[in-house]
């Protein structure tokens, strides 16, 4: 893991490094793949996902999964840190990716990808507002989850023949940004929680009344 530089450049508009781009790249492939394999069945189900044709469809709602789960939350910490003028870049953790590899051929995800660094002289309110940034983005994507598969679910409309309906694909979105923003709002350092509840706790209880929320109306029959 890398940390600012000593002169870190006051941050003008939003900026990658190609470091970044690539450590990115990475990441979302690694993540995609991971989610792809859990959804097929874990190692065991990969030959017959992979026969049938349903891997690529699997891959491409792990793909969106992680676009709007994990690359979202990242970024808004990224975009919030920089709007403030701090040097922010998302750096990954290898062996966090390998591991989310790892779990996932067993049935079951862990993955650590990595996090955005940032340096810089913020506020602790400031500091609280990025990290707020990250569950509350997942939250806004669940809510618009939600919103589709009520839309969606009495249609029946079927994606791929006895596979996959479309408001379950838009449930199962939902429910990756719900747990994923839900999971980071774990008061212990380091997750955002922690940082959140220092600053603002009236802000971290309507954060966690929301995730619940939406847990309670994705579950409603």
């Amino acid at each position: 893991m890398s940390y600012p530089p000593f002169n870190y450049p006051k941050a003008r508009g939003f900026r990658f490094s190609g470091r970044e781009l690539r450590e990115i790249a990475i990441s979302v492939l690694v993540l995609t793949l991971a989610f792809t394999i859990l959804f097929s069945g874990g190692l065991d189900g990969l030959p017959a996902a992979i026969g049938d044709m349903t891997f690529a469809y699997y891959f491409v709602i792990s793909f969106l999964a992680v676009l709007t789960a994990f690359f979202f939350h990242e970024m808004a910490h990224k975009f919030l840190a920089q709007k403030y003028g701090c040097w922010a870049e998302f750096n990954y953790y290898f062996m966090g990716l390998i591991l989310a590899l790892i779990t996932s051929a067993v049935g079951i995800i862990f993955a650590a990808p990595g996090a955005v660094i940032i340096g810089g002289h913020i506020t602790p309110e400031q500091n609280g507002k990025i990290s707020a940034a990250g569950p509350a983005t997942n939250i806004s994507m669940g809510t618009v989850f939600i919103l589709f598969y009520f839309l969606t679910n009495p249609l029946n409309i079927t994606i791929f023949p006895g596979v996959f309906d479309l408001g379950e694909i838009f449930r199962l979105l939902a429910w990756i940004n719900i747990v994923l923003g839900g999971f980071n709002l774990i008061p212990f350092p380091p997750l955002d929680g922690s940082k959140i509840y220092k600053w603002n706790m009236g802000v971290y209880i309507s954060l966690v009344a929301a995730v619940v929320a939406l847990l309670v109306m994705l579950y409603l029959p």
